[in-house]
């Protein structure tokens, strides 16, 4: 518990530090987002707003998590696993964001490639588990092995993850304040199963999470763009699989999950009766149509991702997790 303290205290911290000079920069290249033009119309304001900013997010957690897990002893295969497939998508991420600010639109790689480089990042931590970890998924005292089928599950968790995160980035600090109880979840699973790496990680997230909400938060200084939110859609996943309590997570990120089902819902919607089941999606964003204000969306999401986190905490703690 004192590991994971000094870890999101020293995330923390590092955020705040890095945000003033990436921002000043970010600002002398006028490197700034492109709004999609079937954005709500109240985004068009926030065109020119420096992005990219997952890159002082991603650093601040890569740096934190090793000195963390130094001086706690833990620094091992599982977290040199985590930590890297954390950085390659923060890689992906800034291809995307680069290729987007180069062009000048909101157009970065195209879905087929972005999705093919995912599934070969998110193998990575698949197989991994599968030599290491075992090929078993639980839920409570409920076993299921999957065999040869669970690096195919675990690629489908991450990248679930990783996209969900993306998709939910949409107003002024809603993705750092959703993802935030996220975590406290995924750190609170692993202290319950005795995985430090992992619960450490995911209190230098937390950290990492709220020093940015000083940047992001309305009105937002800089965007994390698709550097932070793919790179942090894919920790929380990597952490769920490294850490094997993969079907709690998608209780745990219960909000992420509204979130990417409501896109799939308007779009199988829409190609059956060629209307709309939302005024827009993602979710978000249909709660703007109907007028609610942005600080009010982010609050009442943020409340709701920490009722899934306490719900999915409440299950396991009360399921007698037996690994």
């Amino acid at each position: 518990m004192i590991m994971m303290c000094v870890g999101g205290i020293l995330a923390l911290v590092l955020t705040m530090l890095f945000g003033v000079p990436y921002i000043d920069l970010m600002k002398k290249k006028m490197y700034g987002q492109y709004i999609r033009e079937v954005a709500p119309e109240t985004h068009t304001k926030k065109a020119g707003t420096p992005t990219t900013g997952g890159v002082f997010i991603i650093a601040a957690i890569a740096l934190a998590s090793v000195v963390t897990l130094l001086l706690a002893q833990k620094l091992n295969n599982h977290s040199w696993i985590i930590l890297t497939t954390m950085l390659l998508f923060a890689l992906l991420g800034y291809k995307d964001d680069s290729m987007k600010i180069k062009g000048k639109h909101n157009q970065g790689l195209t879905a087929r490639t972005k999705f093919i480089l995912q599934i070969i990042i998110s193998l990575l931590p698949a197989i991994y588990m599968m030599k290491t970890g075992g090929t078993t998924i639980h839920f409570g005292t409920m076993f299921l092995d999957l065999k040869f089928l669970y690096p195919v599950f675990a690629v489908f968790v991450i990248i679930s993850s990783s996209n969900a995160f993306n998709l939910t980035d949409g107003l002024d600090g809603l993705a750092s304040a959703c993802g935030v109880p996220v975590f406290l979840g995924l750190a609170a699973l692993a202290s319950l199963t005795h995985r430090p790496e992992i619960a450490i990680i995911s209190a230098v997230a937390v950290g990492a999470l709220m020093g940015f909400l000083k940047y992001n938060k309305p009105k937002a200084q800089i965007f994390m763009g698709d550097t932070g939110s793919l790179a942090l859609g894919g920790l929380m996943g990597t952490l769920a699989v490294v850490g094997k309590f993969e079907l709690y997570f998608a209780i745990i990120a219960g909000l992420f999950v509204m979130e990417a089902l409501s896109v799939i819902i308007q779009v199988a919607y829409f190609k059956l009766t060629g209307e709309r089941f939302f005024k827009m999606a993602p979710l978000h964003h249909h709660y703007e149509l109907c007028g609610q204000g942005e600080e009010m969306i982010v609050k009442r999401f943020a409340m709701v991702s920490m009722l899934f986190t306490l719900l999915g905490i409440l299950l396991a703690s009360g399921g007698r997790l037996i690994w």
